[in-house]
């Protein structure tokens, strides 16, 4: 029996944001989907616009996978994960063998396929899906301070600002053009 499907279907139990308050939870499953549609704008942004080579096909693959070690693992919050550099390299540790754990559980044939989309990190496909990653915390914290919620107000700023030091252009291009509507409502959509 391989049970890596099973697991992937508990995503949506996987809270995020943990350590705040939310007016709307969130899931790792909803996250991943959210963070697959941005992945995959950001790279065809990035083939037509700027002459990248990542493939919009691998780059949501990725991003659908990017959080899966955390249905072993769960969400550790981000400023416990990034407190020191010791702490930072446990985590990894532990994400490393949770990957290990999870690529055992696919069906071989499977393996050769989806166990590197696990943990790719150091290509151009997995930096587009860590910007859509950090664009898709932004969109959260925007949601959550249009609910009022000023809890998410330094969360912003602070994934912003991460976002525009990553100096890719296709992504300053979603975030002029895309991200505004995200604060829209369903009436002012419709428009």
């Amino acid at each position: 029996m391989n049970e890596f499907y099973a697991y992937m279907a508990r995503m949506k139990l996987i809270r995020r944001w943990s350590l705040m308050r939310n007016t709307q939870p969130e899931n790792d499953a909803e996250h991943s989907l959210q963070v697959a549609m941005i992945a995959h704008a950001l790279a065809v942004m990035g083939c037509d616009r700027y002459g990248r080579r990542a493939d919009p096909e691998h780059v949501v693959t990725l991003a659908v996978y990017h959080d899966a070690a955390e249905v072993l693992t769960g969400d550790l919050p981000t400023p416990v994960k990034y407190h020191s550099d010791d702490l930072r390299a446990a985590y990894s540790q532990v994400e490393d063998a949770a990957v290990e754990k999870l690529t055992a559980m696919l069906p071989e044939e499977l393996r050769g396929e989806i166990a590197p989309c696990l943990r790719e990190t150091d290509t151009e496909a997995a930096r587009l899906v860590k910007a859509a990653d950090r664009i898709s915390a932004y969109v959260h914290c925007m949601e959550e301070q249009r609910a009022g919620n000023r809890e998410f107000d330094a969360a912003a700023e602070r994934i912003l600002q991460s976002i525009h030091e990553m100096a890719l252009p296709e992504v300053e291009d979603f975030l002029r053009e895309c991200v505004p509507a995200f604060l829209l409502t369903l009436d002012e959509l419709n428009k």
